[in-house]
């Protein structure tokens, strides 16, 4: 059954594998020979090979930038000091900040007094444990602490506000949440010492905090510290608290930072695992096995898509990355699992854009003795019920032009979902009539095809299958008009090579795709079990192939082997997890449900070739 079939092929790309001597299997790196770097001498700052003499000149000018740093920052007078030398710091180019911060943190490393990276610190509760444990209504009085309570918290310090030398307060986020600290020299265990340990914290910094639960004046609930501890300093200048991460590629090449600054971030990949774990539960409680299928096979099938190719070494034999893992999947039905499914990554070389990526995530799930009838009111209960468990209704809100847009969907995600017949609304749309299902694999058909796109300005690059072609159509047509989720049923046996034939309408194939926002997210068959049949429909894809179409599977032998064997009539069902978060998160860009994003290579002097690497290995 072919899954979530994304209709794009734009870059080639050959996944690489590092070669190791000791094991059995070894992947070969299938690249070119990298060129000779620029220079024999790495960077420790930007990483680049680069000549002796221009790191040399690179080391001197950040020794000037970091002597104007600390000159800069010791510029206030005592009294003041803290609060003068934070300003001055945030008035540092991130290069200046980084030379002064990483001169610190190497001191400290050099005395241990303290230790800026320690091995270990003791966490008693975590930040939402602390604030659902001490934040309740009257257990402590604006202005006082709970004295005899003791708590060891950590976390990462997002706010540095300081008052004189006696007082300092801290924003301390952990797990989505924050508690303030409110650093009183008094509360210390070491007063003495309280101005020189508190030097040591920066805006980003990790940090560790045994103290007394309490609330400030104003009655906000924070933590008393006797001692605070440095766990592992921030070396660079975090974006500002207030204008936040706003680059969008640099959110997507430094997620870490983006999940530092951005609570919608997070909140996004909170929900993301959610919707993960949800349909894991449902499956399970159905009786559904999970299991894990190969990554790498001989053939691409399973979808049509083009796929990624590697090389084994030791076979001497091209591989493909799956673009499904379908094939595997329903031979384990054959051997008598009835309810599997799997839940993993697939790789399809294919353009990036809104709503593609090539590695995405899916769920396939195979169930005998049941069909598309079955698989659609499943899928119907599944997806409500899992709006219910996020949001406690049926209804969402979807801005397909950003959430800034005034232009809105209001999803309703309550069953019964419409319905649209293929071929039934193209000819109420279009009004015209078409030709017989059992003819639409002709070249008459495509003919007809040809003329009814070209009537309606609906663009179709070659190959100008009756498949792509009806295709287009359906995505110029029928697809806008599924914004609530809704079923497109009824499609050609041409469009559906691993389809059973349509019970009652000649042509046709028992399939539906599930569509929101105009947008596919799921597919499903009662799926072909007849061999005879199915060695036919492989035999046409490769015709297919030969006629151009770099997306058509090949005739896999052993899957017909197993047809052979008997598999029982069963449903089956495929969702593009990537794309339903996309829905249920509101966001419009596929780069914000996944954490590392295929992103192009930032140019460096090492890798303007294209053959090496860019930062975070990005693709």
């Amino acid at each position: 059954m072919q899954r979530l079939i994304l209709r794009r092929s734009v870059f080639t790309c050959t996944l690489l594998h590092r070669t190791a001597p000791a094991r059995p299997y070894r992947l070969l790196r299938t690249m070119a020979t990298q060129p000779t770097p620029a220079g024999t001498h790495k960077d420790p700052v930007t990483g680049e090979m680069i000549s002796k003499t221009e790191l040399k000149r690179r080391e001197k000018q950040r020794e000037k930038d970091a002597k104007k740093a600390e000159k800069a920052a010791a510029a206030p007078t005592a009294g003041a000091a803290p609060k003068a030398a934070a300003a001055n710091e945030d008035d540092l180019n991130p290069n200046q900040y980084f030379e002064l911060r990483s001169r610190h943190i190497q001191k400290l490393r050099e005395t241990q007094d303290p230790n800026p990276y320690p091995h270990k610190f003791d966490v008693t509760i975590s930040i939402p444990h602390y604030i659902e444990e001490y934040g309740k209504a009257d257990l402590i009085k604006p202005g006082e602490k709970l004295e005899g309570v003791s708590a060891s918290l950590a976390g990462r310090i997002h706010n540095v506000r300081s008052f004189g030398q006696s007082l300092r307060f801290m924003d301390l986020h952990g797990e989505g949440m924050k508690v303030q600290i409110m650093a009183n020299k008094e509360d210390a265990k070491d007063p003495a010492s309280f101005a020189s340990v508190h030097e040591n914290f920066r805006r980003g910094d990790i940090v560790g905090v045994i103290g007394t639960p309490s609330r400030t004046k104003k009655g906000e609930l924070s933590i008393s510290p006797s001692e605070i501890f440095l766990l592992a300093p921030n070396l660079h200048q975090l974006p500002s608290g207030h204008f936040g991460l706003k680059d969008q590629e640099t959110r997507y090449r430094k997620r870490y930072l983006d999940l530092i600054l951005s609570e919608d971030t997070r909140r996004i990949f909170v929900t993301r695992s959610k919707i993960v774990n949800y349909i894991r539960r449902f499956l399970d409680k159905l009786g559904f096995l999970e299991v894990e299928t190969p990554m790498t096979s001989m053939i691409a099938g399973g979808a049509t898509a083009k796929p990624f190719i590697t090389h084994h070494n030791d076979l001497d034999l091209d591989l493909y990355l799956r673009i499904a893992p379908e094939l595997y999947l329903k031979q384990l039905v054959v051997g008598g699992l009835d309810r599997v499914y799997e839940i993993g990554r697939v790789f399809r070389n294919e353009g990036i854009d809104l709503t593609h990526n090539p590695e995405f995530t899916i769920c396939e799930f195979y169930m005998a003795y049941a069909d598309m009838y079955d698989i659609m009111d499943l899928t119907e209960s599944l997806v409500e019920g899992m709006v219910r468990s996020l949001t406690g209704g049926t209804t969402l809100q979807f801005h397909p032009e950003g959430k800034d847009s005034d232009k809105v969907y209001d999803l309703e995600f309550k069953r019964p979902w419409k319905r649209y017949d293929m071929i039934e609304t193209l000819e109420e749309k279009l009004d015209v009539k078409f030709p017989p299902g059992e003819t639409l694999h002709t070249e008459e058909a495509n003919k007809f095809l040809r003329d009814l796109c070209k009537k309606h300005n609906v663009d179709c690059s070659e190959p100008r299958t009756n498949a792509r072609l009806l295709d287009k159509l359906v995505g110029e047509v029928i697809e806008p008009l599924c914004i609530s989720p809704a079923f497109i049923v009824g499609h050609p046996q041409v469009m559906s090579p691993l389809a059973k034939w349509h019970r009652s309408r000649p042509g046709l194939c028992e399939r539906f795709e599930g569509f929101m926002c105009g947008k596919e997210f799921c597919n499903a068959y009662t799926e072909l079990n007849d061999p005879f049949e199915q060695r036919l429909r492989f035999e046409e894809q490769v015709r297919q192939k030969e006629a151009g179409d770099d997306e058509a599977q090949g005739i896999d032998e052993t899957f017909v082997d197993a047809l052979e064997h008997g598999l029982p009539p069963t449903g089956g069902w495929g969702i593009g997890i990537d794309r339903l978060v996309m829905f249920l998160t509101d966001s419009t860009n596929i780069k914000e449900v996944l954490l590392f994003p295929a992103m192009k290579p930032i140019e460096t002097g090492t890798n303007v070739s294209g053959t090496a690497p860019g930062p975070g290995g990005q693709v």
